[in-house]
Parts: structure tokens; C-alpha cells; sequence
């Protein structure tokens, strides 16, 4: 049976400005990073996407190596999109990224002309998708020239393939630079893309400041860090659990240390009304510069879970100071190294060398604890 959403999708999303543009974004979106892969998509992760546009979630997340396997969330998508979402095209904003492994060979990922450009085609393919609304350069390419980056998302642009350009986990300094060089192409970077949580707030040194200043918008992913930020743990790992399946969050940052945590935060969730994970959401936008949440539902509870940390976006000052406490950077280096990078030298190497996800004050702690 061919879906049909919802005539009253509308009535209880909110909706920010992306930046200083006239796009306006859900404040929660839905990211297909995971439980959206495989050769065809489960019946629960079809619900949970329709229901996220029942609810006014327009933004669809994707990346060209979403799954697993690579591209399988894309082709996923893409056979929903013709099937059941055609009519509502206009009313939904579909983004996918280039930069990650896809393919073998030289130019399967990174920055250069080669792989945006056909990474570009093959996600539209994929997702049967003329266009995509915007359109990402996922990480920044150390052995690349920017200009070279910047000519390969104006390319795409020119061509009609994206309707807006944005660009994720580029240090400050970077994304200065990445706005003045498509600028300099009459194309405006429209959104920062960067991991973001109370975990993980690498952000917080400069780059908020510099897409305010810049009229960018901010959507964050992760804000759940990868569900560390959540009570599931507590007890202990669940069979069901990116812990367990030590994908994208290794069951090494799941320690006593960590459960104290997550206790202490749960304390200051109850008082208001909200679980840890709600509370982890509204903090993240709790900044005017944060135009988005960017969620990975595996059920229809934990969106609806999510959806309703929008209840309560207000913080006491008492409250902020109080979450602050158990936050440190052995923790941040912990984090970094074993959460969704799963490599600590190359997560080390964007600490230290790019100033993507993670600060510079965590380098020297995770050089010690992993003896790089």
C-alpha cells in the first residue's frame, strides 16, 4: 500500500532559519547513517521514516557510504523515494555527502574533482533523485586543494545536481576559508555539518562564532554520541546496541567511569521532565547557531523519544553549570578515538593536523592513552 502523509504534519514542528538564508530546517532531522542499510530496508526503519514526515521532519540526512554496505541506505531511499515519496518531493530537503571510502581505488574518496562529481551522480542514481538539496564535501582533504574542492561542489551546482552547498567537520580556520572560496564562485556555504554533544564539543572553541559571523547555518550529528547519552547502558550493554555490534561506538567507552555519568545526568533530567537523551538534544539546541539535530532512530519509540525533548529547550543557569561538571577531555579523547572515527591515529590526526572533530586540547591526552 503507497503511503500518504499525514494533512496535519505540520501543526507541532518547529522550524529554525539555516543561518542567515531563507531555508528553514526541522529542529530535529532524521540522519540514515544507520538502521537504514542492508539489501532492503526493515519494516521499522520504513515506519519510523514515515512517520518522522507525519510528525514535520522534512530533512532527509544520507551519505554516498551510508549502510552497511556503502550506498545501500541511498538505494534504500532511493526505492521509498519513487514508491511512496514522489508527490511530496517539494516538500521534503534530501542531503547526501561525498569525501568518505566508497570505492576502490584512488579516487573512491577525499576531496578531489574526480570523486565529488561522481559521487554526486552515483547518490542521484541511487536515490532516483534529479537533484539533492544539499549537497556536502563530508570532511576536509589534507592532500587536496581547497579550490579544488570548492570547483567540484560549485560543478555540481552549476549542473543542477544541488540546490545548496555544505560542508562537515572542518575546523574553523577551514570552513573561513571554504566560504570565502565559494563565495569567490557567487556560491554561498550554507550549513556546517559537525559531530556535537555534550561528550564531543569541539565546537564550542570557535567555530560556533565563526558561522554566526559567517551567516552559516549548524546541524549537528551525533548529538546523542552515539547513544552514549542516553540510559541504556547503565545496567549493562544491550543485545540490541551500536555497543554491541561495536559498529560505530566500541564497547571500550562503556565504563564505570562513563554509567557514574550518565547516572549524575539523569538526576538533572528528572528534574526535568525529560530523559537523558531528551535533555542531550535540547542542550545541543539550546544555541541560536544550532539550526538543527541530526537523530538516527532505530525505532518508532526512540523518535518519538527524541521529538519530545522539543517540550523543553530551556536551561537554568544552575542546570548548565551542573552538566559541566562531569564533562573532561580524557573523556573527549576517549570518545573521539572510539567512537564513530574507530581509529584512534586517524581520529588523532583530525584532532591535531585538520581541527575537525575534536579539540586540541584532547591531542596530547589521547597520544598517551594510545601511545601514538
Amino acid at each position: 500500500m503507497t503511503y500518504r502523509a499525514l494533512n496535519k504534519r505540520y501543526n507541532n514542528m518547529k522550524y529554525r532559519n539555516c543561518g542567515s538564508s531563507g531555508l528553514k530546517l526541522p529542529l530535529i532531522s532524521l540522519g540514515l547513517w544507520h538502521n537504514f542499510g542492508g539489501k532492503t530496508i526493515n519494516v521499522e526503519s520504513k515506519k519510523v521514516l514515515f512517520k518522522a514526515f507525519d510528525l514535520g521532519i522534512t530533512h532527509f540526512d544520507l551519505a554516498n557510504n551510508y549502510g552497511p554496505p556503502y550506498g545501500s541506505a541511498e538505494t534504500n531511499f532511493g526505492k521509498i523515494m519513487k514508491r511512496d515519496l514522489k508527490n511530496y518531493r517539494d516538500e521534503l530537503l534530501i542531503s547526501s555527502k561525498a569525501g568518505y571510502d566508497m570505492w576502490d581505488g584512488p579516487y573512491g574518496e577525499w576531496g578531489s574533482k574526480k570523486h565529488i562529481i561522481a559521487s554526486c551522480d552515483q547518490s542521484l542514481k541511487r536515490m532516483n533523485l534529479d537533484y539533492v538539496d544539499i549537497f556536502y564535501s563530508h570532511r576536509f582533504d589534507p592532500k587536496t586543494p581547497l579550490e579544488e574542492t570548492a570547483d567540484a561542489l560549485h560543478r555540481a551546482v552549476q549542473q543542477g545536481k544541488a540546490l545548496y552547498i555544505g560542508i562537515s567537520s572542518y575546523s574553523s580556520k577551514q570552513t573561513i576559508k571554504m566560504y570565502k572560496l565559494l563565495k569567490e564562485r557567487n556560491i554561498t556555504c550554507l550549513i556546517h555539518q559537525p559531530s556535537y554533544s555534550m561528550i564531543n564539543r569541539w565546537i564550542e572553541k570557535d567555530l560556533l562564532k565563526t558561522l554566526n559571523k559567517l551567516g552559516m547555518g549548524c546541524i549537528a550529528f551525533s548529538p546523542l554520541a552515539q547513544g552514549m547519552l542516553s540510559e541504556k547502558y547503565i545496567s549493562k550493554i544491550p543485545k540490541i546496541s551500536r555497543a554491541n555490534e561495536d559498529s560505530s561506538l566500541s564497547p571500550k567507552l562503556i565504563t564505570k567511569s562513563y554509567k557514574e555519568k550518565v547516572i549524575n545526568l539523569k538526576k538533572i533530567a528528572d528534574k526535568r521532565n525529560q530523559t537523558v537523551s531528551q535533555m542531550a538534544l535540547s542542550w545541543v539546541l539550546r544555541h541560536k547557531e544550532v539550526t538543527s539535530a541530526l537523530i538516527g532512530a532505530r525505532t518508532l519509540k526512540q523518535l518519538d523519544e527524541c521529538l519530545d525533548s522539543l517540550n523543553n529547550l530551556n536551561f537554568t543557569k544552575i542546570e548548565l553549570k551542573t552538566i559541566d561538571i562531569p564533562y573532561n577531555e580524557r573523556d573527549h579523547a576517549l570518545y573521539v578515538a572510539f567512537g564513530p572515527y574507530k581509529n584512534p591515529r586517524y581520529a588523532l590526526s583530525v584532532v591535531v593536523e585538520h581541527g575537525g572533530s575534536g579539540s586540541s586540547a584532547a591531542a596530547p591526552i589521547a597520544k598517551k592513552l594510545f601511545k601514538l
